[in-house]
């Protein structure tokens, strides 16, 4: 993995539940980690449900091994926010990851 290609800023952040005063659950997000990264579009479609226009898009994070990262995370960068689906390690070895993610829109 070149370092030129990690060019995008991204932070990993995990859900966190709190109550709130009333016994409430309360959903938050807690930054894990931030690293150099690059974000790949795969695909993108928009279809039809409910009556509503909905889009999808696919998108591939590149970046350096993290052991911490699941796929109950999510990935930031800039105003974008993925769903990461799954994570993958290219070839079995602790170098690199592959976040299969799709951006909530």
């Amino acid at each position: 993995m070149q370092a030129g290609e990690l060019r995008h800023r991204v932070t990993i952040q995990s859900k966190v539940v709190t109550q709130n005063t009333y016994g409430e659950e309360e959903l938050a997000w807690s930054d894990v980690a931030t690293g150099w990264a690059a974000v790949e579009p795969l695909a993108g479609r928009e279809y039809l449900e409910a009556k509503q226009v909905q889009a999808d898009v696919t998108t591939r994070i590149r970046m350096r091994y993290r052991g911490s990262i699941r796929p109950e995370m999510r990935a930031v960068w800039g105003s974008h926010i993925y769903d990461i689906l799954e994570v993958i390690q290219p070839d079995g070895r602790p170098i690199a990851l592959h976040l299969m993610c799709r951006e909530m829109l």
